[in-house]
């Protein structure tokens, strides 16, 4: 059994064609420090991208018909953020198997997160282009299965200005400030735009048919902006937002 087979029976799939299997694992490293021009996985990875999006996005549709498009946004988010993405890159053990330059190698390339999160891309879009979207969405799912099952109840993804203000106390005591930007439209038919803020910067923005549903809006965006939250955050430490320094 040569490396590849290990590997392919480390990922549960077999590729027809092994080149495209190589290509997702070659970092693009190695082409500036050979002299060559030689293919390596960035177009992978930009097509790997969308469809690890559109397996999420419609498995998420799917199986939580009474979520809110905010909710769902959020959820998705958690799923293809760069870290948990290299994680899943670690637990299938794609590190060893990476083609990298010398550089790269000696400055921990084959740990980084971003060349992890970079190549699990890459290596779904290697399995979309050598079997199919069926193929690709086996793969994904079968993966990410423990996290989708462990959403937020229904309850909680629709409360997000809770989220919101409980995400921001571990990094202040200080509440999320939220703030009307405009109201348009007739009497009957108005809309609201609201601005969610934190230490005087912006977080996120939305719109609503009254200002309670704007200001939801707008904590969802903020929350899908910030991402997921980090395990400092969970233990309690001082995580800022984006923009505002942790004291």
């Amino acid at each position: 059994m040569n490396e590849l087979d290990a590997l392919q029976a480390g990922l549960g799939c077999q590729f027809k064609d092994r080149n495209l299997l190589r290509l997702a694992l070659t970092h693009p490293s190695v082409t500036h420090e050979q002299g060559v021009r030689l293919q390596h996985n960035q177009r992978l990875e930009f097509l790997g991208d969308s469809v690890l999006e559109l397996i999420l996005t419609h498995e998420l549709y799917r199986r939580f018909p009474d979520r809110g498009e905010g909710a769902l946004t959020q959820a998705r988010a958690r799923l293809v953020n760069r870290r948990f993405l290299a994680e899943r890159a670690r637990r299938l053990g794609l590190g060893p198997y990476l083609v990298l330059s010398r550089g790269e190698e000696m400055s921990g390339g084959r740990d980084r997160t971003s060349t992890l999160a970079d190549t699990f891309e890459a290596l779904v879009g290697a399995l979309f282009l050598d079997g199919g979207l069926e193929a690709a969405r086996a793969f994904v799912i079968r993966l990410f299965e423990p996290e989708l099952g462990a959403l937020p109840s229904a309850a909680d993804a629709e409360n997000p200005k809770g989220q919101l203000q409980e995400r921001l106390q571990a990094s202040s005591a200080n509440p999320p400030e939220y703030r009307l930007m405009a109201a348009t439209g007739p009497d009957h038919d108005r809309q609201f735009e609201c601005a969610v803020s934190h230490g005087g910067v912006e977080l996120g923005r939305g719109r609503g048919k009254s200002k309670k549903e704007a200001e939801a809006a707008a904590a969802a965006d903020a929350l899908r902006k910030l991402g997921p939250q980090t395990d400092q955050a969970a233990d309690g430490q001082a995580v800022a937002p984006p923009g505002v320094t942790a004291r």
